[in-house]
């Protein structure tokens, strides 16, 4: 397991403390188009190479995590650089999408 990646109380709690509004829903239509960025190292399928699959996480997770990117706190200069470009929405939107059932039948 890698340290850096787990999602517990600690990541969503840093989502509030850090102002970041968790969205209770995101727009799943609008996190599958942006998901494709995603999809390029965080495979579907949920097999990795290191790299951690995504799919099934829940949304405040998903986003508490990607709010330690965007702040900086977690140390992955790549996931910094997209997390610190995306809206609260762009954010939210993946939550949603990978969070539900239909993003793990999803092929591309």
């Amino acid at each position: 397991m890698v340290p850096n990646l787990v999602i517990g109380p600690t990541s969503i709690g840093s989502a509030v403390l850090t102002g970041f509004s968790v969205q209770a829903s995101g727009d799943k239509a609008l996190g599958e188009y942006l998901s494709a960025e995603c999809v390029t190292c965080h495979q579907l399928t949920g097999h990795s190479d290191g790299i951690p699959p995504i799919i099934g996480w829940p949304e405040t997770g998903f986003v508490g995590v990607m709010s330690q990117f965007r702040n900086k706190n977690r140390h992955k200069p790549a996931m910094q650089t997209i997390a610190g470009r995306l809206s609260e929405e762009e954010i939210a939107a993946p939550a949603a999408y990978f969070g539900s059932p239909k993003s793990t039948s999803h092929s591309r």
